[in-house]
């Protein structure tokens, strides 16, 4: 059974950090890709950064590049996401999610992903 966990999010000032994980398990298959989203409510969930492990490509959305780096811990099955420079306008509920297998291009559609964790708060205010 798939399971994806998202821990590490909070409370934060603007221009601050926070490392949010993501812990999965249940994977069968030899390639995944893991996804970082966030939804703001009323809003449509939009994708924020992707690696996969097949070559350990990684995507952004613009909005991130330069701020949030993502990085793959394959020794724990985790996934972390080191969020930089942390703006008012990133606060959201972040969910991590998992494709198994892999994505040619390597992408951040929403559609492209299959399991999906609870999501964990991030709330950048001052």
């Amino acid at each position: 059974q798939v399971q994806l966990v998202e821990s590490g999010g909070g409370l934060v000032q603007p221009g601050g950090s926070l490392r949010l994980s993501c812990s999965f398990s249940g994977f069968t298959v030899q390639y995944h890709v893991i996804g970082w989203f966030r939804q703001v409510p009323g809003k449509q969930r939009e994708g924020v950064s992707c690696i996969s492990s097949r070559d350990g490509s990684t995507r952004y959305a613009d909005s991130v590049k330069g701020r949030f780096t993502i990085t793959a811990h394959d020794n724990n099955n985790t996934v972390s996401l080191q969020m930089n420079s942390l703006e008012p306008e990133d606060t959201a509920i972040y969910y991590c999610a998992a494709v198994l297998g892999f994505i040619s291009p390597l992408r951040l559609g929403i559609s492209d992903y299959d399991y999906w964790g609870q999501g964990t708060q991030v709330t950048v205010s001052s």
